[in-house]
């Protein structure tokens, strides 16, 4: 289990209310005795990010672009990575293989760096391909706006890996877990591990042809929240 769902779990336990983004996450919170009865407890509302993303999504694409020229890209032309979790990042050996894979590509793979990953990339001399143009980490819209227009995107990152789903991107998670098991369910999401060549058959799979389901809810969970606490 990742440090941060040890917190979760722990934070759950000891909150009054938990407003859920998912039905899963009520599921999860009932199968752990959280909330008797359920009702008076745990809320069933959507996520919030949904609700930033709905905000800043038409900001975000009118930079597209400005954005895309910058960088010398095409929409729907490159892969989009993020790669900061300590799980990849500790071990130089896993760090290696994935780039290893990912120097393979044909297309541009655009690298905004976490600075804790560029450093480590520096410390033990990892071989970056040519294919993969490193940038500086990018604000918000700036990465709303290379999502929306990547042709798929590559990520350790739970929060991007629901933004490409609420995108409708397809996703490749380079871990070995994902705590979003929604995004699995219809193909819109892999995880691929960080294996070279599971990495690589996970790209090439073909994108999905099912619609992808409003398991995030409506857009409107912050609404929902505001309106619950207010008539408690």
């Amino acid at each position: 289990m990742m440090p941060e769902e040890i917190n979760r779990l722990l934070t759950d336990h000891v909150s009054d209310f938990l407003f859920c983004p998912t039905p899963t996450a009520v599921r999860n919170l009932n199968a752990e005795g959280i909330g008797v009865p359920a009702s008076q407890r745990v809320f069933l509302v959507g996520d919030v990010m949904f609700d930033a993303l709905l905000a800043a999504r038409g900001k975000a694409l009118r930079l597209s672009r400005s954005l895309l020229c910058r960088h010398g890209l095409a929409r729907g032309r490159y892969f989009l990575l993020t790669l900061h979790r300590a799980e990849n990042t500790d071990y130089p050996d896993t760090l290696r293989r994935i780039f290893i894979a990912l120097s393979s590509l044909a297309c541009p793979v655009l690298f905004p760096v976490h600075p804790r990953t560029e450093k480590i990339i520096g410390r033990f001399r990892i071989r970056v391909g040519k294919n993969i143009r490193i940038i500086p980490p990018a604000s918000y819209l700036e990465m709303l706006c290379l999502e929306a227009n990547s042709l798929k995107i590559l990520t350790d990152s739970g929060g991007v890996q629901k933004e490409a789903y609420l995108l409708g991107v397809p996703c490749v998670t380079l871990r070995t877990e994902t705590e979003w098991v929604e995004t699995v369910h219809d193909g819109w999401n892999i995880v691929s591990g960080t294996e070279g060549e599971n990495i690589i058959r996970s790209i090439e799979r073909p994108s999905p042809d099912r619609p992808r389901r409003p398991v995030f809810g409506d857009g409107r969970a912050s609404e929902k929240i505001a309106a619950i606490i207010d008539a408690l």
